[in-house]
């Protein structure tokens, strides 16, 4: 009898900052622009996530860019550093042409070329998303884009896991996220949905959420494992 971790998903959603894509083009664009301070990008990360749950949990909706800006210059207002509204946003642009991580095209085709169905499930804006992909040279390998703009709730309320299983005509219980963040995985997780880890350098797990089915350091080794489920 199969069992729901030997059975291949119905959908696999990706996130795609950091999972498929690498940051280092735009890490080393921020920290250039706090001065050099490479040490204050953990903090505008995290900062940036926590503004985009406080807009989720009081119902407004801002882009995550427009976020991503915001919380920069919060960073560097608190460090001590000048740094205009345009200095901010010249600073996340490479955001819309990061490189794909070495690993990713030739794991996404193995995936394709098995037929499962693919999708991008990302807190970027539905324009930004599609010129990831493009820049990528990854849009062929997906059968949509998803975003959270569609709905202006962020990940990782359990809100848009369901949502994007339903847009894929699938029970969350059906799909699994891939992803290299823990809150990620936790909120797919927790919203019924199967989950894989990329465990990229400086990425964990959440401890107090359920440990997900697949935890590999890299995507062509969690392809292998999904390549060995059944069909």
């Amino acid at each position: 009898m199969k069992t729901a971790e030997n059975k291949r998903p119905a959908v696999l959603f990706f996130d795609v900052n950091e999972t498929l894509l690498d940051l280092k083009g735009m890490q080393e664009s921020v920290a250039k622009t706090l001065g050099g301070r490479s040490d204050l990008l953990p903090l505008w990360f995290t900062t940036m996530l926590q503004y985009s749950l406080v807009a989720t949990v009081s119902d407004r909706y801002e882009g995550f860019g427009d976020i991503g800006v915001a919380a920069l210059l919060m960073v560097a207002g608190n460090n001590g550093i000048k740094l205009t509204k345009e200095e901010a946003q010249m600073a996340v642009r490479p955001l819309l042409s990061l490189p794909p991580h070495a690993e990713v095209p030739a794991a996404l085709k193995k995936l394709r070329k098995a037929g499962f169905q693919m999708a991008t499930l990302t807190n970027s804006t539905t324009e930004g998303v599609a010129n990831q992909m493009k820049n990528a040279g990854l849009t062929d390998f997906f059968d949509a884009r998803l975003s959270i703009e569609e709905i202006g709730i962020y990940k990782p309320h359990s809100h848009v896991y369901r949502w994007a299983a339903r847009r894929m005509g699938a029970n969350s219980d059906g799909c699994m996220l891939i992803a290299a963040h823990g809150w990620d995985v936790a909120g797919a997780i927790w919203a019924d949905m199967r989950a894989a880890f990329v465990s990229r350098p400086g990425q964990q797990l959440y401890p107090l959420a359920p440990v997900p089915e697949i935890v590999e350091p890299d995507l062509d080794k969690v392809a292998d494992r999904l390549l060995a489920m059944n069909k």
